[in-house]
């Protein structure tokens, strides 16, 4: 039985991180600050013997009692909004939070995962995007608190490896979605599918040709899972490599739903990519992983989770 570490335990990927790893037999210290995660998320695994809550901001610095055998560092807001409201603490933990849990994983010879992100990658040049494309990234504008505050975390948790030693390893994630997202979360998925149930129209940034590649979140964990278990440095990409464009995904949703919302245009955010599509050949090698549920599926049961969860009122 391992004891794992995961930060932003109480998030969205975070949670169904911690109970994937609670269901195999391990037990988990979930970490969080709940400043963008809840509890209402840790109610499966708070049923679990081996589940720990720990409130407390890794920017701050982390003590723990009890060994650690591997540390997950999923800590940080994760979506547009989120981080743009809350910029110097999206580069805190990207930074002071990053090496917090460094030091955490050091001192225990612990294994050491970083969930990083697809926008290292910026604006993409490359298409699809391999590992060893450095990225487009502009580093002053407003996307470039969480964009550079990941790139830093990549670069630290390299450091740890080659100068101290430790097991580290770097996955970067690409648009995931699924239950637990938030209805005020702002990323693309949860914004179309609660304007949908309510009825409002579906807001397309720019003229919806712009693609991004949907993994659900079970797919996600799996590769998340299987990079703690590995040896492997990285960095991986684990998404899906279906491309799809943004208004063909409202189009879908509006269909599923059976919502009779119409689709508006809005100005395109600055420096909102254009193309987004990983290509996971490494993760497949490497990791044996690749992702197994299509679009239709998981929206099926991402539409479902917020028809039963989200009241009318807050979609």
């Amino acid at each position: 039985m391992s004891r794992i570490v995961v930060t932003g335990g109480a998030g969205f990927v975070g949670s169904h991180l911690c109970e994937a790893i609670l269901h195999r037999g391990d037990e988990v210290v979930c970490v969080d600050d709940l400043s963008s995660g809840c509890t209402e998320n840790l109610q499966m695994a708070a049923r679990h013997s081996g589940f720990e809550f720990v409130r407390a901001d890794v920017s701050e610095g982390l003590e723990l009692a009890g060994r650690v055998d591997a540390v997950a560092h999923l800590a940080s807001p994760a979506s547009p909004p989120e981080y743009l409201r809350r910029p110097l603490e999206t580069l805190a933990v990207g930074s002071r939070g990053t090496e917090t849990a460094l030091r955490l994983a050091s001192r225990h010879g612990a294994r050491f995962v970083l969930a990083s992100t697809s926008e290292v990658y910026g604006d993409p040049l490359v298409h699809p995007q391999t590992e060893d494309y450095w990225g487009n990234v502009n580093p002053i504008g407003p996307r470039s608190v969480y964009d550079e505050a990941k790139r830093f975390a990549e670069a630290v948790t390299m450091a740890y490896h080659r100068a101290r030693e430790v097991n580290t390893g770097i996955v970067r994630i690409f648009n995931t979605y699924g239950p637990r997202l938030r209805a005020s979360d702002g990323r693309v998925v949860s914004n179309f599918v609660t304007q949908a149930l309510a009825g409002e129209p579906l807001t397309v940034y720019g003229d919806g040709s712009q693609t991004r590649s949907f993994c659900y979140v079970d797919d996600l964990v799996r590769g998340l899972v299987s990079m703690l278990d590995s040896d492997a440095t990285g960095p991986v990409n684990l998404g899906n490599p279906i491309e799809y464009s943004v208004v063909s995904l409202a189009e879908l949703i509006l269909e599923m739903t059976g919502s009779r919302s119409e689709i508006v245009s809005r100005p395109l955010p600055v420096d909102d990519p254009v193309r987004r599509r990983p290509d996971v050949s490494v993760a497949r090698h490497l990791l044996g992983w690749e992702p197994t549920t299509n679009l239709r599926d998981g929206l099926s049961h991402t539409i479902e989770w917020f028809r039963a969860s989200v009241p009318a009122s807050a979609r």
